[in-house]
């Protein structure tokens, strides 16, 4: 009759679907009051019928009118929130179920503020409210700041008074003693004291059942928490789709609520990358979403997305509670609740970018004893202002981006902020130092793998001491990073930190380094000119200062310098005068470099034989050392010998076992070397479809690292000309660019599965 749906109709009732099928079904034989209400509310009946829709619900110990026996109905006490709960179907699924499980006497919901556990225990609490005959009572704890005022405060709700002669605890388990209720218990987290006032309730009142929201665990035995996550955010930032964005949970909330304020708002593809950027850096968190999505009334989403600090220091809901008005006081809330010690390390914590290891909090804690520092992190790991994440074996921490916000806004109010990115930067460069000599060996790759996920600390550490003058930390972050930078093609980013090193003062040793550095930058970039001023220069200062070390790595630059210009001759004297230097200072991972690269210009001499030797001799000494970077050079270039002699087979095997190795160490642009040879063996064996493929998955993985050229060197540099146009040829235009784009929108493991041969084509 009314025309909606069971969806539309449990919305403008402030129902779940749920309540409303079950009474639509017949279900629900005795549907309680406040539900006939709403839904007569939701219905706009005449006050007739609203009043004979009221007559039909039993009244208490009247029976039901399938005959059942009589029971008491429930009293609900639940608020109605006057908007819905969106993005939250799997969550409020798995509440309903915990709260509906008579195992489960105690439930804390736990989260940082503005997470939204309010509105889930609500949720929850409805859709449960059938299995409770005696009720849901809501009661808000927020106001209180006393442990000794929370039975009172619960009695009272219940309407019941302090009985003469009982203590207030005694009555309270009195009345609810017989009772089938489940009590929400809402805010409970400045009253951690009085927990074992919740415990004695469960303890003494066999069927009552407690839901519990607070930014931290009660701690009491039985206890089931349940974190409640942020809401999920779109896939990607990057030209996200708008039904992308909008499906998600995040996107969904943040469009309802700007519809409020902007009823012609829409996720359109011109604002959706804008939207998605929004959700990502307000990291899910409803109330930070609803507070920035107010402001769509004046602000489009790309002008928003740059004033997001203003956006959450604003109110905009007069009817919320201070505390929930602006994102800050939210997290004054939080933040009024620690003892100073633990203030003072959650300010510190700020300092890390995308989370940290319990030694990189020990770092910028202070001097502290041994073990305080966890301490006070488990308090604030609790306290939901800092979060876990134990994948991968490892145990980290992080804090969502908001609240890392807010923490970093303390730390400059306390006038910590110079010391603590000191003490940050100090630990960061010992990390990297560390890792330094691990990236030439066996356990490279895992190395590697430990520098890309601290990235962004290791970029905020070199940039915070570029800006306090402190080019001598960043010369040495560029020095231990160089092979990081190479390998997992950070070249534009690499040469970016040497340039702005070399423009400060640094000592002469430290100079010649990362002259060496951004010229290593550079060559990957296909600059070869400015390499070659910067290896020369590199000479020059280590030469003067007796540097022999960096004189080594000089040498063996201008010879790649060289070979950039054909003059194969130079480019060998240079390998040769660098490789004793590298052998007498134990560096054998660039000695096995030194030896392939004059393998290669005995190759680029036409000198098959002494090329052989040569290469294998590198080949060999890198492998000896799991120097993986210097195996994969050497391969290389034999897949060049085995093509000029025509052994396409052997050049396959050699390009296949570097492709496992890139692989192994997640190197994109080595990657994209390999699969652009392998393109070339696969035209020569007439395998047209698999070569544009492979062509195309090269070219968009060195787009992917920003580097412009092929620099390895290729026997006959036509080879790439005469692979792409035998291609062309032989699957025509229109195929041959619709293959190649294909490759080049290649993940990195499915380009390297079709490099191995395992992909379809």
């Amino acid at each position: 009759m009314s025309g909606l749906t069971q969806e539309e109709l449990a919305g403008r009732a402030g129902l779940s679907p749920n309540a409303v099928s079950s009474l639509e079904r017949g279900q629900r034989k005795r549907p309680y009051p406040h539900t006939v209400r709403a839904l007569a509310d939701a219905l706009g009946l005449p006050e007739e019928e609203r009043a004979a829709l009221l007559e039909t619900v039993p009244k208490r110990g009247e029976p039901a009118s399938s005959g059942a026996e009589p029971v008491t109905p429930s009293s609900s006490r639940l608020p109605h929130p006057a908007t819905l709960l969106v993005g939250r179907e799997r969550e409020t699924e798995q509440v309903t179920a915990l709260i509906s499980d008579p195992e489960i006497r105690l439930l804390t919901l736990t989260g940082i503020g503005g997470v939204g556990k309010t509105r889930l225990a609500t949720q929850a609490a409805r859709e449960a409210e059938g299995v409770f005959p005696d009720g849901v009572a809501f009661i808000g704890l927020a106001s209180l700041s006393a442990p000794d005022l929370f039975v009172p405060t619960v009695l009272r709700s219940l309407g019941q008074g302090e009985a003469e002669g009982r203590s207030p605890g005694e009555a309270l388990i009195e009345h609810l003693r017989e009772q089938r209720l489940l009590l929400v218990l809402d805010n409970f987290e400045q009253l951690l004291e009085a927990a074992p006032e919740v415990a004695a309730l469960i303890e003494e009142c066999p069927n009552l059942t407690v839901l519990v929201t607070s930014r931290a665990p009660l701690r009491l035995r039985g206890e089931r928490e349940y974190a409640v996550p942020p809401l999920a955010l779109p896939a990607s930032t990057r030209s996200p789709g708008e039904a992308e964005v909008a499906g998600s949970s995040s996107g969904k909330l943040f469009l309802e609520r700007a519809r409020v304020v902007s009823s012609s708002f829409e996720i359109t593809a011109e604002n959706a990358a804008a939207v998605a950027t929004i959700c990502w850096r307000l990291a899910g968190l409803p109330l930070a979403l609803e507070l920035a999505a107010a402001k769509i009334r004046f602000l489009d989403p790309d002008a928003l997305v740059t004033r997001l600090d203003l956006a959450l220091s604003t109110a905009w809901a007069r009817d919320l509670p201070e505390r929930q008005r602006t994102m800050r006081a939210t997290l004054d809330w939080s933040y009024d609740l620690l003892d100073t010690s633990e203030q003072r390390l959650f300010r510190r914590l700020s300092v890390f970018v995308s989370g940290f290891s319990l030694e990189a909090a020990e770092a910028v804690g202070g001097n502290v004893a041994l073990g305080e520092t966890l301490d006070r992190l488990g308090t604030l790991v609790e306290q939901s202002l800092v979060f876990v994440d134990a994948e991968k074996g490892e145990t980290r921490y992080g804090m969502l981006e908001p609240v890392r916000q807010y923490a970093s806004a303390k730390l400059g109010e306390s006038g910590e902020s110079g010391a603590s990115a000191r003490h940050h930067a100090e630990h960061f460069l010992q990390f990297a130092e560390r890792a330094a000599p691990e990236l030439w060996g066996y356990e490279q790759a895992a190395w590697f793998d430990r520098l890309e996920r601290e990235g962004s600390n290791l970029r905020a550490a070199i940039s915070l001491s570029l800006d306090a003058g402190e080019h001598e930390i960043t010369a040495r972050f560029c020095w231990a990073l160089w092979i990081f930078w190479w390998a997992r093609g950070y070249h534009q980013e690499g040469r970016a930190w040497t340039e702005a090193t070399l423009a400060g003062r640094i000592s002469p040793a430290l100079r010649s380094r990362v002259l060496s550095v951004a010229a290593s930058m550079a060559y990957a970039q296909g600059d070869y000119e400015s390499a070659g001023d910067y290896w020369r220069e590199a000479l020059r200062i280590s030469v003067a200062e007796e540097d022999a070390l960096a004189e080594g790595y000089a040498r063996a630059g201008t010879g790649l310098f060289e070979m950039s210009r054909s003059e194969f001759e130079a480019a060998a004297s240079r390998f040769q005068a660098a490789l004793p230097i590298f052998q007498e200072h134990g560096e054998e991972f660039m000695a096995s470099l030194a030896r392939t690269w004059t393998g290669t210009t005995f190759l680029a001499r036409g000198e098959p034989a002494t090329a052989r030797r040569t290469l294998e001799e590198g080949l060999e000494s890198a492998r000896r050392r799991g120097n993986s970077l210097g195996t994969y050079v050497a391969l290389y270039n034999l897949a060049q010998l085995a093509l000029v002699e025509g052994e396409l087979a052997l050049a396959a095997d050699a390009l296949r076992q570097g492709v496992e190795l890139s692989e192994w160490t997640r190197d994109l642009a080595n990657l994209a070397h390999f699969m652009e040879a392998l393109a070339t063996v696969a035209a020569l064996q007439g395998e047209a479809k698999r070569s544009a493929l492979l062509l195309g998955a090269a070219d968009g993985a060195l787009r992917g690292v920003g580097a412009p050229v092929y620099n390895f060197y290729v026997t006959d540099p036509s080879l790439r000309e005469r692979t792409v146009a035998e291609a062309r040829s032989a699957l025509g235009e229109a195929a041959f660019e619709e293959i190649s784009a294909l490759g080049e929108t290649m993940t990195f493991d499915d380009a390297v599965r079709h490099a191995l041969g395992d992909g379809p084509v």
